[in-house]
């Protein structure tokens, strides 16, 4: 009545969201587009999920989209890997990503190599998703981050998202491309809210693989993350734009194939970089965001070495103050930018 009458309407604003709520989402949409698309793992089903991703799915799906599985991933990743080859769309959840290596001979010698070595002829179109990295409490055995580890497999796509948005847009993409894709997930961000734009809650909201995000925009140093690092990497931007230090903050939402393209760019305008991740030094992310600088164009703009924040070289320590210190955190970003700019 009011459009009729010629009155100007507000667009819906924008909404908070929380991260588990976007992957329900997602989840929620892919099912009901596609027939061929399937989630299983342990406790996704008639549980709701170990952590409430699934919640109200099987419900509305039934047996045979939404499947319990028993405590075996070689045996659920190997049934999903198969169902994948033969043409239906599988997501397949592990309650942590450290059980992942149950299934790892699944996860890249069946899921990443299969379309290679068919010469194209057999497409495997697998999420295999779930949560990645530290959490709090639960030790050494259940607090490592996978992305260096997948991220260095040819055939298999790896995506890390941060916020509710980067969630939705990529699991989405994910379950719509025709190639394995790992999602890392992080424990920590699923009961976080952020907000969702009116274009993010469209059903048809998508965020392309390969491509990352600048989160903000500055001038005198580029900080690249991925996953909760990017929230660290905001706040100790706000702490040193007090000091007059502008930083640009990147959130690199695809680990592989790595949107080095965006990093090179902002590297070239601010001449610093500093790399922020949860996981171990040696040969990891940021390590091979280093060295694709020091190969590529932008090497010769830079005014000082690069700096990488990562996790300690230990296994995650059980105690407390240990795992605090064990995890990068903002006063260490911080830290690392003023030396990049040596200030």
């Amino acid at each position: 009545l009011q459009q009729r009458r010629g009155l100007r309407l507000s667009a819906p604003a924008a909404i908070q969201v929380t991260v588990r709520d976007a992957l329900n989402q997602a989840l929620d949409e892919e099912l009901e587009r596609d027939e061929r698309v399937f989630l299983l793992g342990e406790e996704v089903a008639q549980y709701d999920g170990a952590y409430k991703i699934s919640r109200g799915l099987w419900k509305k799906y039934g047996d045979k989209r939404v499947i319990d599985t028993p405590i075996s991933e070689m045996g659920f990743a190997g049934i999903a890997v198969g169902a994948a080859m033969a043409g239906l769309r599988p997501v397949c959840e592990f309650m942590t990503f450290n059980f992942s290596m149950q299934a790892i001979d699944q996860v890249i010698n069946s899921a990443a190599k299969t379309c290679y070595m068919s010469a194209g002829s057999i497409a495997v179109p697998i999420v295999f998703r779930g949560p990645n990295g530290a959490s709090a409490g639960v030790a050494a055995q259940h607090s490592q981050c996978f992305a260096a580890w997948y991220g260095h497999c040819p055939g298999l796509k790896v995506v890390s998202p941060w916020s509710a948005e980067d969630a939705k847009g990529l699991l989405k993409s994910s379950i719509r491309d025709d190639n394995p894709v790992v999602m890392l997930e992080s424990e920590l961000l699923y009961g976080v809210p952020f907000e969702m734009s009116e274009q993010a809650q469209s059903k048809e909201f998508v965020i392309p693989i390969g491509k990352a995000k600048i989160e903000r925009q500055g001038t005198h140093v580029t900080l690249v993350a991925h996953s909760r690092p990017v929230g660290h990497c905001i706040e100790a931007a706000n702490v040193l734009s007090k000091e007059g230090v502008e930083c640009e903050v990147i959130n690199l939402r695809t680990i592989r194939p790595m949107d080095i393209e965006t990093v090179e760019a902002s590297v070239v305008k601010t001449n610093h970089l500093v790399t922020v991740e949860g996981g171990w030094p040696q040969f990891g992310v940021g390590a091979e965001i280093c060295a694709r600088i020091m190969e590529g164009p932008a090497f010769n703009y830079l005014d000082a070495p690069a700096v990488r924040v990562t996790g300690a070289d230990v296994p995650m320590p059980y105690a407390k103050i240990l795992e605090d210190n064990c995890i990068p955190q903002v006063k260490d970003i911080v830290f690392a930018v003023k030396k990049a700019l040596n200030i």
